[in-house]
């Protein structure tokens, strides 16, 4: 694994002033498809109407797809040759898609004089699973370091320390979480919100200062860390104790986003897509707080959720809807989308301040610090059906139905023989 943006380029996207129509001066129309919260989705419209302002000759419609089910949809549109042109695709799903023959290549396209990013602009820590045998078939949107929100004003109320109070004093650890989640749940409230998913259990690991994948080799190596052990025994016993509650056993239509907004919980775990939501809820006080880190050092690396910008290998208009792909992710449609409040941070080095000048929240800085010692699903992804597999184990230890030794036994048994196969041991 790489840290995300070293060795970025600090150069500018290249600009393309062609239409990037079919060619004849007719209107070019296309569908792009992505998951998102409406705060969100009014995010990436900014981006939308950028493109068709320098493009005016091609159309970009916005056809937003519940992100509950969102994978399972998109597969369906690609197997029936119904799929948008352009689409949003998970980390953790990129290389089953890509072993479709459903996305088309974008090196070439990358490369020349009408794409408005470039490759090298990204840092190649970002692309996992994204490229296969030095091809490129999705382009990184953006980037989601995790960290955790907490309610300032639900801690206040309480009386219960906050967590910056913590950090300031070098003590933002497990102990301390459990504490503050004790007393969130002994004032009637929801201590933590738990998720499942990649980016969550390496934050909790790496907090600790274990591993799950050997970097260098990828292979499997949870059960033979005592570090990585201690941390998901910690998992297991916040689960058991009440102090977190997992989002998979929360009433059908409850959130831990709409939890958070209405008072009932004191934490949530997210990237920055939670933000535009937040800050449009005028009544909620609310901040950034890293990852507590069970070490000697302040903060510990985090996971770093991508989406990749794929293009439909069937589409009509295929290089109309690589241009867009390529605007999209480029300097300027980043700028058009993570300026002020928007819901991630940039992948291409340069632009932070497009982040950091809104001021929101107080401590908006945890997020592009996270994002310089955090590091995308660089190897849990590339084999295809893993996440799903590693979520499925999970799933039963965040249920409360399993213990850490046997969720760890599963996960070795599961990750070490399909991690074999896909290497062809």
């Amino acid at each position: 694994m790489v840290p995300v943006l070293q060795g970025c380029s600090d150069s500018s996207s290249s600009s393309s002033s062609d239409s990037g129509s079919n060619g004849s001066g007719d209107t070019v129309n296309l569908t792009f498809s992505a998951w998102g919260n409406p705060a969100e989705i009014k995010v990436y419209q900014k981006a939308v109407d950028g493109f068709m302002k320098e493009n005016p000759n091609i159309k970009v419609k916005l056809v937003p797809i519940p992100s509950d089910g969102y994978i399972q949809k998109l597969q369906t549109q690609l197997q029936g040759s119904q799929a948008p042109d352009v689409f949003y695709v998970g980390d953790g799903d990129i290389s089953k898609i890509i072993e479709t023959g459903k996305l088309a290549p974008l090196s070439e396209y990358m490369n020349s004089s009408e794409s408005y990013a470039k490759p090298d602009e990204f840092a190649e820590g970002l692309w996992g699973a994204a490229k296969k045998d030095d091809e490129i078939y999705g382009i990184t949107v953006d980037c989601n370091p995790m960290l955790l929100y907490y309610n300032k004003k639900l801690f206040s109320e309480l009386g219960i320390k906050t967590p910056q109070e913590y950090f300031d004093a070098g003590e933002w650890n497990f102990a301390a979480m459990e504490e503050v989640t004790d007393q969130l749940r002994d004032g009637g409230k929801y201590g933590f919100i738990a998720d499942n998913g990649w980016a969550s259990l390496f934050s909790w690991i790496w907090a600790n200062g274990g591993e799950i994948y050997n970097k260098e080799t990828g292979d499997f190596v949870l059960d033979q860390n005592p570090q990585g052990m201690e941390a998901m025994e910690f998992l297991a016993k916040m689960v058991k104790d009440k102090n977190f509650t997992y989002t998979g056993s929360l009433p059908k239509g409850q959130g831990a986003e709409a939890m958070f907004m209405s008072g009932q919980v004191g934490m949530v775990a997210a990237g920055r897509w939670f933000t535009p939501l937040f800050h449009e809820n005028k009544s909620l006080e609310w901040d950034y707080i890293s990852w507590p880190s069970n070490t000697e050092n302040k903060t510990e690396p985090v996971g770093i959720p991508t989406a990749y910008m794929a293009v439909n290998n069937d589409s009509k208009n295929k290089e109309a809807a690589m241009k867009f792909a390529s605007y999209y992710t480029s300097t300027l449609g980043q700028k058009d989308r993570l300026s002020g409040i928007g819901n991630a941070i940039p992948s291409i080095s340069g632009i932070d301040e497009a982040v950091t000048e809104s001021k929101v929240p107080e401590h908006v800085d945890v997020i592009i610090n996270a994002r310089e010692q955090g590091y995308a699903n660089a190897i849990q992804s590339t084999i295809p059906g893993l996440d799903k597999e590693v979520n499925d184990i999970m799933d039963l230890m965040y249920l409360g139905k399993d213990d850490a030794q046997s969720t760890v036994d599963k996960l070795s048994e599961k990750a070490k023989s399909m991690i074999s196969e896909h290497k062809g041991e």
